[in-house]
């Protein structure tokens, strides 16, 4: 009679059970038991470790799903960037691409390529020591990521140790987290009820969902990972991209099978269009395919250019197009009143793995350009694999019962008058009612909760129409005055979630004057200028007695955006805004920061940043340049200073080199401005 296993033998052995039944799910594509079977493997150890605490270790299968709520994410930089590579839409750039290696690595040089399909999901950093799993990072600037750790270990595809006895010290995995179009179907069949439109597509489910703060949540949308390269490794040796593929399998991550090795630029295209043909019958989203050399020394030798590197190309499908009828109109408010053409499609259209209803038309006189009627053929194309739009009309078509749009006299929101407005060769329709507009409002309180101003966790724009539409907040100063009982009553808020967003409301109090500015939606006044006004006024009481002489006087605004500013705060509604703000304990106050006594570094100088950054992101970039007396600009002039460079710049490199404008580091800025 055998021995009975005691809880720590048993458990050990189900670990190694459940985890070699997910290798051959995830890498080997195969199955030994049913899906109840392995639930009860997967229960079994759950029970034993619920009895015997002692006996969990961090790498247990039962520990995907079992972390606690985060408060955020900490940031990660990458030892080794996480860089994108060049997009080419024709063959034409293909053997371009192919000649500039063959040149590159001179003549009698054997070049192989290795094709793989584009996966259309969130590129992710996954780093193990010493065959443990340290944490997971997403590419975010490309230099600085998201720990997103918790969630990452929800994905069964992700190994939580790497398979085999001697893994290397450091092992970087990079890859893509994706979501299968089945699984896309079931959240949005579950939760219609939940949602006023369902997620739009598989990518933007995927990225929203590694947001959440709470992995339990993120567990109940499953996502899952394809490894195709890697960053930082110490104690191992890779050759090429199918050694790479190999290392990858036998630690124990799914590797695309549909990835294959081409001995010229012809087999290369020729797979590429056969995969253009084949993508539809996919369970997941693919937008083209990536070419890589094979081979590392050739790879080292190619090295990069400013923008990309040379060894690399992405080749892009061609953006898929629909054709269908346009059935209807109806009219969406923006921030600023401004009416946006929605059309209906009837019936809708299937594009890229996904039902197209509806498209926004840009405006009255894109309307007008096209001639756009209700009844028409359209073509319908989804830009980028992801945004749906209407690129043509096929008036070749025409009966004849078309009809012409007719923009409302009465704002489709709240019934207030409708009025042109021209602003050059262009025009549109906008509600005048300003104050009151129900649909005006939502998108403010959504732009003072933007990150680049007031900076409020938590509430964007599903909550921000949740908000609006339950009476709750009828200005802005009102989200200042919610509380944790009237938040409970909206629907999908919880204790954690309506405590999560009270305590982002109440951080943003002490953002101060520079970000207030841009919150308050005063037209013409973005970011930039509202950090130029705060420091020419750095009090907000000094603005609102400001003429608008004295306004117009500031550096950059000129006549019409200090009228505009003027009438902001001379309206009832700015006066009630600025007194609630005060009442409130808004900080409605600047602080200047002291020079140094040596003077501001970059005094006088104007920057360009182009490519991505190590240390920064776009926002801290281009606060780390005010600080130091610059002024950051988004292209590049005769004026430029300096462009400052990082990683996979674009064009603005190349206009830099033809002006003659002073090119540094991201180190060279680090010490240009102190920082080192």
């Amino acid at each position: 009679m055998a021995k009975a296993k005691t809880p720590a033998e048993r458990a050990a052995e189900l670990r190694k059970l459940i985890d070699h039944h997910n290798h051959l799910y995830y890498v080997e594509a195969r199955t030994e038991i049913s899906d109840r079977d392995f639930d009860k493997l997967l229960q079994e150890l759950t029970d034993i470790e619920a009895a015997h605490p002692e006996l969990v270790t961090p790498d247990s299968p039962t520990q995907r799903v079992g972390g606690a709520p985060i408060d955020g994410f900490e940031k990660v930089t990458h030892k080794v960037p996480m860089m994108s590579i060049e997009n080419s839409y024709d063959e034409g750039d293909m053997r371009k691409f192919d000649a500039d290696v063959r040149k590159a690595l001179g003549a009698g040089a054997k070049v192989e390529y290795v094709v793989e399909l584009k996966i259309d999901g969130v590129s992710m950093s996954i780093t193990y020591e010493d065959g443990k799993l340290a944490f997971c990072a997403t590419r975010g600037s490309g230099g600085v990521g998201d720990n997103v750790t918790s969630n990452l270990k929800t994905i069964a595809a992700i190994p939580m140790k790497l398979a085999g006895d001697k893994p290397p010290k450091v092992f970087e995995a990079r890859g893509e987290v994706y979501m299968t179009k089945t699984e896309f179907a079931r959240v949005n069949k579950e939760e219609a009820k939940k949602r006023a439109e369902p997620h739009k597509n598989p990518r933007n489910l995927t990225a929203g969902t590694l947001k959440l703060l709470d992995p339990k949540e993120c567990a109940k949308r499953k996502m899952t990972f394809f490894a195709y390269g890697t960053g930082a490794m110490e104690g191992i040796t890779i050759r090429s991209q199918v050694e790479l593929a190999d290392a990858l399998k036998k630690f124990g991550f799914p590797v695309n099978p549909h990835t294959k090795v081409c001995a010229n630029i012809d087999e290369v295209l020729a797979y590429c269009n056969e995969w253009d043909k084949k993508r539809k019958t996919l369970d997941y989203e693919t937008d083209g395919m990536v070419i890589k050399v094979n081979d590392f020394a050739q790879r080292e030798k190619l090295g990069f250019t400013a923008k990309v590197p040379r060894w690399a190309k992405a080749y892009k499908f061609e953006a898929e197009q629909g054709v269908t009828k346009l059935g209807a109109v109806t009219f969406h408010v923006g921030k600023f009143g401004e009416l946006t053409p929605v059309a209906t499609f009837d019936p809708p259209v299937d594009l890229s793995g996904s039902t197209i209803t509806h498209a926004s038309m840009h405006n009255a006189s894109w309307v007008a350009e096209k001639d756009v009627r209700i009844g028409d053929t359209v073509v319908i194309e989804k830009k980028g694999e992801i945004i749906p739009q209407v690129v043509d009309v096929v008036k070749a078509d025409r009966t004849g019962k078309e009809k012409v749009i007719v923009w409302p006299d009465a704002c489709p929101k709240c019934g207030g008058p409708v009025e042109k407005e021209e602003t050059g060769t262009s025009y549109n329709f906008i509600c005048a009612n300003t104050g009151l507009c129900p649909g005006q409002l939502a998108k403010r309180i959504e732009g003072f909760a933007r990150r680049t101003r007031m900076d409020i966790e938590g509430l964007g724009t599903e909550v921000a129409i949740q908000l609006v539409e339950s009476g709750l907040v009828k200005s802005v100063t009102d989200i200042y005055k919610l509380t944790k009982k009237q938040l409970l009553t909206l629907e999908k808020f919880g204790e954690l979630k309506a405590q999560n967003l009270l305590d982002g409301i109440a951080a943003s109090k002490d953002r101060g004057l520079a970000r207030l500015l841009p919150a308050l939606t005063i037209l013409y006044l973005g970011e930039a200028m509202a950090e130029v006004l705060a420091e020419e006024f750095p009090a907000l009481d000094s603005i609102v007695v400001a003429s608008a002489d004295d306004l117009a006087k500031v550096k950059g605004f000129g006549p019409k955006r200090a009228q505009l500013v003027r009438e902001y705060f001379d309206s009832d509604a700015g006066k009630k805004v600025v007194a609630e703000l005060k009442e409130l304990g808004i900080k409605t106050t600047h602080d200047k920061k002291a020079a140094p006594a040596g003077g501001l570094p970059l005094a006088g100088k104007t920057v360009v940043v182009t490519g991505t950054l190590v240390n920064y992101d776009r926002i801290t970039i281009e606060q780390a340049i005010k600080d130091a007396g610059g002024k950051a600009t988004g292209s590049v002039s005769k004026k430029t200073d300096y462009l400052l460079l990082g990683a996979s710049p674009g064009s603005k490199y190349d206009k830099a080199k033809e002006l003659g404008v002073k090119i540094i580091t991201e180190d060279e800025f680090r010490k240009l401005i102190g920082a080192e």
